[in-house]
């Protein structure tokens, strides 16, 4: 994307430190959709456990030896990720506990390992479920400081099926665990996803933000607490993902961690960046953050687990967050 020259006036100024767009700027191409209420009501813990992860490999179809994705979901299972070696696991120590807390450890490098070091990320981030073209899925999604304390953010195909349906009974289960549900469910009220996803399913824009209703008269940030978000940064930064997969060998239950640092797409098909990482079908959505602090589970999210090629499927791709994705997030918190 081409830089634009930005010339602020006062008035222009005023409306940035706002969160207003400031007069003059292109309108935002942010596509929306109002859900139908009773998703609550709709997930009980049988359809739950019946529903399917998205695939993320067998959306996808070899082309010239790439790939492309294709608009319907398919739930077939990936192949298991394979084991790792000692030299792909470099384990960051830090510094020793007060006496009485338990230490804690992160993988700096790692293709999936559970996580296991509580903090934010163990309330924020959470399994979506939602029905679409008639099948129930799960994904993967987290809580963002928003102006509305509401919004979840995930990927736009965990939200619309690129050029064809909304999701209907779509809720977000922050803070899952086995079955598990600490904080409630927080069903849909609005969705919003990326021009070029809704009209072309660009894999470059896959990216979905919703707002959320109420969960015992509580805002979903002031019930779980929720993750900065950040726009047009370095790319290549140590970044750590999580999310919930649910094909073998995970079964969803576990929250599961990538940890490294990203590379531009090799095949040129999009301008995501890809992570090593083994998490299988149900991670889609699942938030990737750089300056990631295990000590407290905070991290800024830059990113969300969208897609992998056929032929590589010991990579994640996560759309880079751009002046695109800033228009969905900045029209989601206003909702």
């Amino acid at each position: 994307m081409t830089p634009s020259l930005l010339v602020f006036t006062a008035s222009a100024l005023v409306a940035e430190l706002l969160g207003a767009p400031a007069p003059g700027s292109p309108p935002a191409d942010v596509i929306e959709h109002t859900a139908a209420a009773a998703a609550a009501a709709y997930w009980t813990p049988e359809r739950m456990a019946r529903a399917l992860p998205f695939d993320l490999v067998s959306t996808v179809k070899r082309v010239g030896g790439l790939a492309e994705r294709l608009i319907a979901p398919r739930a077939v299972p990936i192949r298991a990720p394979r084991p790792l070696s000692v030299d792909q696991h470099t384990i960051a120590r830090r510094p020793a506990a007060p006496p009485g807390a338990a230490a804690r450890t992160v993988d700096t490098v790692t293709s999936g390992s559970r996580w296991t070091g509580g903090g934010a990320v163990g309330a924020t981030v959470g399994r979506v479920f939602l029905t679409l073209n008639g099948v129930d899925f799960v994904c993967s999604g987290t809580a963002v400081r928003s102006t509305n304390k509401d919004v979840v953010a995930t990927a736009g195909h965990c939200v619309k099926d690129g050029t064809g349906a909304w999701a209907d009974n779509w809720t977000f289960v922050p803070g899952y665990e086995s079955g598990r549900q600490p904080y409630g469910t927080y069903p849909a009220r609005r969705m919003f996803v990326a021009g070029p996803w809704a009209r072309d399913a660009d894999d470059t824009f896959d990216v979905g933000m919703v707002a959320v209703t109420d969960s015992g008269g509580r805002h979903l940030a002031d019930a779980v607490g929720a993750h900065a978000i950040g726009f047009n940064g370095t790319r290549g930064q140590q970044t750590y993902a999580f999310g919930f997969p649910a094909d073998p060998p995970y079964n969803g239950d576990h929250l599961l961690y990538c940890a490294g640092r990203p590379h531009d797409d090799p095949y040129k098909k999009t301008q995501d960046q890809g992570l090593g990482c083994d998490l299988t079908a149900g991670a889609s959505g699942g938030p990737w953050f750089s300056g990631f602090d295990a000590a407290t589970g905070q991290g800024l999210l830059t990113s969300v687990s969208s897609f992998k090629y056929s032929n590589d499927d010991g990579n994640m791709y996560g759309p880079y967050f751009g002046d695109a994705v800033k228009q969905v997030y900045d029209t989601a918190q206003q909702s």
